[in-house]
């Protein structure tokens, strides 16, 4: 028997899903990097994992699942992993939607989890396949950040976790923080993207000010506040000249379909 398959053996039989969700993610990430299978944690989870902010109020908030992201030559090894960690697969969607999605479920916790492959189609199309690698367990902080900034109809989960991330993370034009140089070429390069990533960043601009004993709170609103001005001075490219001509007379984003 090879060393990664007694693993894999070895954690099918002893562990179950962990009833902490970020603790989970914590599993599912440490596990992943023990076999060597291309796969990061997203979204809130991801966010309290690498934000210390996230853990006490006013920040603090309940996760209610675990989405991860992996690449298309790494999705059966991320199936068989999860398989392995206690995950049941939905296996008519993920027949279905397989090439781009997957979805699993804990059947110890009642919770889903999530899997990206290559890129999110959500109210704009993100690609992970140039960035997978750049950060270890979590995506990077810009990706996490950007993550949250293209949710057009935010709620109030999804400021928060903006929040967290700006309260710890300042902004750099390299991965030494949240690398707005990143995010400033892709709104640079796409008029929808770029008024998505403006509209939510003022908007939580705006929570961030008003959160009742957010301590941070005028630190992460400046750090939003320059997040805005170098998205307006980033080079803009042909293709979002001619879409800014049009502005908000057309529909600029999707409105993603609950899963599950």
């Amino acid at each position: 028997m090879s060393t990664s398959t007694s693993w894999r053996r070895r954690s099918h039989l002893s562990e179950q899903p962990q009833a902490d969700p970020v603790r989970e993610g914590g599993r599912v990430a440490d596990a992943a990097a023990a076999q060597g299978v291309p796969l990061r944690l997203t979204g809130g989870v991801a966010v309290a994992l690498r934000c210390p902010a996230a853990a006490t109020p006013p920040l603090a908030r309940v996760y209610k699942d675990i989405d991860v992201v992996t690449l298309g030559g790494g999705r059966d090894a991320s199936a068989a992993l999860l398989e392995s960690l206690g995950y049941e697969p939905d296996r008519e969607f993920n027949a279905l939607h397989g090439s781009s999605r997957l979805f699993f479920w804990d059947p110890v916790n009642g919770r889903q989890l999530d899997v990206f492959v290559d890129q999110a189609q959500l109210c704009h199309r993100i690609d992970f396949r140039p960035r997978l690698e750049v950060s270890a367990r979590t995506l990077s902080l810009a990706d996490l950040l950007l993550m949250k900034l293209q949710v057009v109809e935010t709620n109030e989960k999804d400021l928060v976790d903006i929040c967290a991330i700006l309260a710890d993370h300042d902004l750099a034009e390299d991965e030494s923080g949240v690398d707005v140089a990143y995010l400033a070429d892709l709104a640079g390069a796409d008029w929808g993207l770029w008024r998505t990533l403006g509209m939510v960043a003022e908007r939580a601009e705006e929570f961030a000010r008003g959160l009742p004993g957010f301590e941070r709170g005028e630190l992460v609103a400046a750090r939003l506040e320059r997040l805005r001005g170098r998205l307006e001075e980033a080079p803009k490219s042909r293709g979002w000249k001619m879409r800014a001509r049009i502005g908000e007379r057309k529909r600029w984003y999707e409105l993603p379909e609950e899963v599950g």
